[in-house]
């Protein structure tokens, strides 16, 4: 038989990063998280943790903490069936998740509200580029992603959501100054960009297509969809930006794209645990819902 204990133990070091960010969440002591996974460890045979900053899983690991989302969302479907398990109401379940920041700004916060209002969950959403969220799903530390892969992690089903259509933008002032000769490599090269973090490849990518070569860009981090915006309108830097995101400064005249009719669109996708959860399946239904009304047809 399963520890669940230990297997809760082992999904809180995955999902917080570290024993003692898991023990806070548990309400026990690191040692009591270390015991239990210790345990479970010799119980396997393997280990299931590296014990790296952050902590990650290693394969059977993952499977562990795969299995015991799953079983907690079928232990609340089955409390929604028979009350007389959940005399007190049925328990709220934390639903992990993981989606790139532009998507969470614009069109998946108002899905994941709507679904959280109407179900007892809570949702944990983590934040990373949609390039990278698939490892998310790889780690067991979240259940469903938006991501930028195609190919379903093992034990996930992959659906498309349409293209996020992005612009490159600056202000009016800005675009005077740096591309008053055209926008090209020459004058890329001088003009400061604003990334999200060191995994943003978009402006690159975008100067990769405008130019056939890659271009050094000056670059300012901003880890913030909305300082993003208001960075770019204040004249700071240029950037891709969400079109839908941006809607309202394109149309005040407050942003102007750097050449018209040159979009990017990013294809993304909902990737899922094979879980036969009616929750599950409820978020995603939400998700895909959103996404036909605010991305682009693929």
């Amino acid at each position: 038989m399963l520890d669940y204990s230990a297997l809760s133990a082992l999904a809180a070091v995955i999902r917080e990063g570290s024993f003692e960010r898991a023990a806070r969440a548990l309400n026990v002591t690191p040692s009591a998280i270390s015991q239990r996974i210790r345990l479970l460890e010799e119980r396997v045979g393997c280990a299931l943790v590296v014990r790296d900053q952050p902590c990650r899983a290693t394969e059977t690991g993952r499977r562990l903490c795969q299995h015991v989302d799953r079983v907690r969302l079928l232990e609340q479907e089955l409390q929604g069936t028979l009350p007389a398990l959940a005399p007190e109401g049925v328990a709220r379940v934390t639903l992990p998740i993981a989606v790139n920041a532009d998507s969470l700004a614009s069109w998946v916060a108002p899905a994941i509200a709507r679904f959280a209002a109407a179900h007892p969950v809570l949702m944990e959403v983590a934040v990373d580029d949609q390039d990278y969220t698939s490892a998310w799903l790889r780690s067991g530390a979240v259940m469903a992603a938006v991501t930028g892969t195609a190919k379903p992690v093992t034990g996930c089903n992959s659906q498309p959501l349409g293209a996020m259509r992005y612009v490159a933008a600056a202000s009016p002032d800005f675009v005077a100054r740096y591309f008053a000769d055209g926008v090209g490599a020459g004058t890329l090269a001088l003009a400061p960009s604003l990334v999200f973090n060191v995994k943003d490849e978009l402006q690159s990518r975008w100067v990769r297509r405008l130019c056939h070569r890659d271009v050094e860009l000056p670059r300012h981090t901003l880890p913030s969809t909305h300082a993003f915006v208001v960075a770019a309108a204040e004249g700071m830097g240029w950037g891709l930006h969400p079109r839908t995101l941006i809607a309202g400064q394109l149309a005040a005249g407050t942003l102007v794209e750097l050449l018209p009719d040159a979009p990017l669109d990013v294809p993304l996708y909902w990737q899922h645990a094979r879980a036969a959860s009616a929750l599950l399946d409820g978020l995603s239904r939400e998700v895909m819902a959103a996404a036909r009304t605010m991305l682009h047809a693929p």
